[in-house]
């Protein structure tokens, strides 16, 4: 038995159409044998349904996921356990022991404002605003495959590259750099924080069009790139938009359009933007905030581990 989980960061991810990386687990006799991490690769909304199949899933751990993701799931004959968050270990022990909850009912019922923008594709850690989409737990550790299969790590020990092009893609490596928008205001720099990130070149741990412009640097290098949406966080979601009713969110009267807040639900926590108040109701986006903006970055290659 496999059962999958959304993952980034080493949380369960909380967009099921946008997540960056399932962690898979193999089970036998109701444990678990082994785990790895599967990049997505941008691959998006019903077309993770197949994807999860062909890794041979037959259960799905996630936090929010739209109408027509749990129609392809189940038509695909994939058992869903959405509302979850947190440690995705911990939420498969939870399911192996039958006290994790099938298809999760959001409550809405609180919240609290979010202090500080996320720029993090799904996380935000001590303001570590890296620009990534998925990170894998073990770098450049095979994830294994089975029955002679790619099983999508691009790795070179599983024979298939899903790294992409140049030099460096596979490899590990170190870079700093500096974010703006076009009006020339920064949104985040690795140079202020002292330390360059780490991340496997073409592997999806960054953002497309970061890992294109890191895949045939040199190290020393200095790159300016532009980048469009798609290269970027990619463009608004529609089915990221949703209105509840404003009596299931406390203190719904104060909030403000534009604000943006933490989702409570009964098991974690979200990241929403107020859009729109309407009678009764509250609509909310979980579109990344940088989804459909243009991103310039300028690209210095500290290192490539060989």
């Amino acid at each position: 038995m496999k059962i999958a989980a959304t993952y980034d960061n080493g949380e369960i991810f909380q967009h099921f159409g946008r997540t960056p990386a399932f962690k898979v687990y193999e089970v036998k006799d109701g444990a678990v044998t082994s785990s790895k991490i599967v990049p997505t690769n941008g691959t998006g909304h019903g077309a993770l349904a197949g994807m999860l199949a062909e890794l041979g899933a037959e259960v799905i751990i996630c936090g929010g996921i739209g109408g027509g993701a749990q129609a392809a799931l189940e038509a695909a004959g994939i058992r869903l356990f959405a509302g979850a968050s947190g440690d995705p270990d911990k939420a498969v022990e939870m399911l192996l022991a039958g006290t994790l909850p099938e298809i999760g009912e959001a409550n809405c019922d609180h919240h609290h404002v979010e202090g500080h923008e996320e720029h993090c594709c799904g996380h935000h850690e001590e303001g570590h605003e890296e620009h990534c989409h998925g990170h894998h737990e073990e770098d450049g550790e095979c994830c294994g495959h089975e029955d002679g299969k790619d099983c999508g790590c691009g790795g070179g020990c599983c024979g298939g590259n899903d790294f992409g092009t140049g030099k460096n893609a596979g490899k590990t490596v170190r870079a700093h750099y500096r974010g703006t928008f076009n009006d020339g205001t920064q949104f985040d720099s690795s140079y202020d924080r002292g330390e360059p990130i780490e991340f496997i070149c073409g592997a999806g741990m960054m953002i497309p069009g970061f890992d294109a412009a890191v895949a045939d640097m040199e190290v020393g290098e200095i790159k300016e790139v532009h980048l469009m949406p798609e290269e970027a966080y990619g463009e608004p979601d529609p089915e990221a938009i949703f209105e509840i009713e404003a009596s299931k969110l406390a203190g719904s009267e104060t909030l403000k359009s534009g604000q943006r807040i933490m989702l409570q639900t009964a098991y974690g926590e979200f990241p929403v933007r107020v859009v729109g108040k309407g009678e009764g109701t509250i609509v909310l986006d979980a579109n990344h905030e940088m989804a459909g903006k243009e991103l310039n970055f300028t690209i210095e290659l500290v290192e490539v581990q060989e």
